[in-house]
């Protein structure tokens, strides 16, 4: 999830981003909830119900709790069956067998079946669909020909027959269970989608749920909508909870407000200020993230600045990044090494991805302003003028731009950095189609598995909005996802020598790895907070 991720991605469903003054109220003991009703919140809207289609946290969030998957993930991170009872994995790693289990019904009570499955797969390549998540049907037989416009969708190698899915692979892929709990991989009722036509997915009605929960209230553009527990969901009687109440809240403090008046069961403190004001209240929980932050440069050739390998360079060196998290998260979150984010994922040997890959970033100003200066006689330009993208919703967007503004340009004479802010989903829209100069960025991973960031900037890549083509860096990431697939250590190493090219030519500046804290309603139990995937999954969620 840039957010789902991915980001297209913002913060975790129950983090508040925003901005607003330090209010009355925020600062005070809190009021304890006692409906069975959870109350939880969103900082933004949300964007569609289209499996297929979704990119954004936000919406993620409800199409992972109100559908399901062949399996889930559960608290210790593991893969366990869901509507599958099994799940089997051939020798070679090619051939993945899932049998449903019996009388699985959709939220209307019609059959939900195997070709609900294929149908969903084949949607996703489809080109026409343009779905942003056809790269992760990479591996799956026929796929790459299929979202490249070469091969029919029917040639896709999912199929079924009765009961029981089989999917072909053209070579081992490590995370693959992993695919089979995300939900972009959902089921699809085929004769549903295609009698909605373009109002699938529009709005709660225009939706179909083989999850824990349906969703109800929603008519794409309001504010206040809900999950209600879905009887006709093969494991209902798991589902202790009958109604949780979400709300879009666009304000941090207004969300600890409303939390501490008992109305929120959960609220980010993740702002410097409300972290500090909270760090001691007894509500206080970690709320872990495999997220990065980091500047995307446009590459295209339509800025000669940043065309030149020496800027992008100078800029990077010229990026004080522990500094940054000091100043502007109140080191909440950890300075970037790197595209991998810690806790991820961990190395054959048991260190932590990003620890190993660190290709050696590093703050020097003295070079930077060298490089800067090699750089501009290169494009015969003796200054330059820079705008840098950011979320206008995000609560740590304007102190971000602010201090990258001030360090830049006091370390790289002749540059004039200018901010430039955009509601989320216009910032989505721009990074698409390269409708900026830099811009910054979040990624949050889909599966504990390096390849869920380093397939981002691979050539031809829909998440590599600056358009770069690193040979080395594309080269080392396809070697980890094909000859290495199953040689954990030397895919490790692939993923190392994939960091160093993108480190050597600049094509990205890393700025830190996110963390938050948030409060957290010591009744309600039950809720799972993954790092990667569904960031928050409710089915067990219920208030003691």
């Amino acid at each position: 999830m840039d957010t789902w991720k991915k980001w297209a991605i913002g913060a975790a469903v129950v983090v508040v981003a925003g901005a607003g003054t330090r209010a009355a109220g925020l600062w005070g003991g809190s009021n304890g909830s006692s409906s069975d009703t959870l109350k939880f919140s969103f900082p933004t809207e949300i964007q569609t119900l289209d499996i297929s289609k979704n990119t954004d946290t936000y919406s993620g969030t409800v199409i992972g709790n109100t559908g399901s998957n062949l399996l889930r993930v559960n608290a210790k991170g593991k893969t366990v069956p869901e509507l599958a009872k099994s799940v089997k994995v051939s020798k070679d790693g090619l051939t993945y067998t899932a049998t449903l289990r019996n009388g699985l019904k959709w939220s209307d009570g019609s059959k939900l079946t195997a070709k609900d499955f294929v149908y969903s797969w084949q949607r996703i390549v489809n080109p026409k669909t343009a779905s942003q998540y056809a790269y992760l049907t990479s591996g799956v037989k026929n796929a790459d020909d299929i979202v490249a416009g070469k091969t029919k969708v029917s040639e896709l190698g999912v199929t079924s027959k009765g009961n029981v899915i089989t999917f072909k692979l053209e070579r081992p892929i490590p995370q693959f269970k992993y695919l089979l709990t995300f939900a972009n991989f959902m089921p699809q009722k085929q004769s549903f989608v295609e009698k909605q036509g373009k109002k699938y997915g529009t709005t709660s009605a225009k939706q179909l749920y083989s999850g824990p929960y349906k969703f109800e209230g929603w008519n794409g553009t309001n504010n206040n909508f809900k999950l209600v527990k879905n009887d006709n969901y093969w494991d209902a009687k798991s589902v202790k909870t009958k109604e949780i109440d979400y709300s879009v809240v666009k304000k941090t403090e207004t969300a600890v407000q409303l939390y501490k008046q008992g109305k929120l069961d959960r609220a980010s403190i993740s702002t410097p200020e409300l972290y500090a004001a909270n760090k001691n209240n007894k509500d206080k929980v970690k709320a872990p993230e495999a997220t990065t932050a980091y500047i995307e440069y446009n590459q295209t050739g339509k800025n000669k600045f940043l065309a030149n390998t020496k800027i992008r360079q100078a800029l990077n060196l010229a990026t004080n990044r522990k500094e940054l998290v000091e100043q502007v998260t109140s080191g909440l979150s950890t300075a970037a090494t790197g595209l991998a984010p810690q806790g991820l994922a961990k190395t054959a040997s048991g260190e932590d991805l990003a620890k190993y890959v660190a290709p050696g970033y590093k703050y020097d100003t003295k070079e930077a302003a060298k490089l800067f200066a090699e750089g501009l006689k290169e494009v015969g330009e003796s200054s330059m003028t820079l705008t840098i993208t950011s979320d206008a919703d995000s609560a740590s967007a304007k102190t971000t731009l602010d201090y990258l503004q001030g360090s830049l340009q006091k370390a790289l004479p002749g540059l004039k950095v200018e901010e430039k802010f955009v509601p989320f989903k216009q910032r989505l829209s721009d990074s698409e189609t390269q409708n900026f100069d830099a811009v910054v960025s979040l990624w949050g991973g889909d599966y504990p598995e390096g390849s869920t960031f380093y397939d981002l900037f691979k050539d031809g890549s829909s998440y590599n909005h600056g358009q770069f083509k690193n040979a080395a860096y594309t080269k080392a990431v396809n070697r980890a996802e094909t000859t290495n697939a199953l040689n954990d250590s030397a895919r490790d190493a692939d993923y190392k020598e994939a960091e160093s090219a993108l480190y050597k030519q600049a094509n990205f500046n890393p700025l830190y790895f996110r963390s938050g804290y948030s409060l957290a309603r010591p009744n309600v139990k039950g809720v799972i907070i993954n790092t990667t995937g569904l960031n928050i999954d409710l089915k067990y969620a219920y208030r003691k």
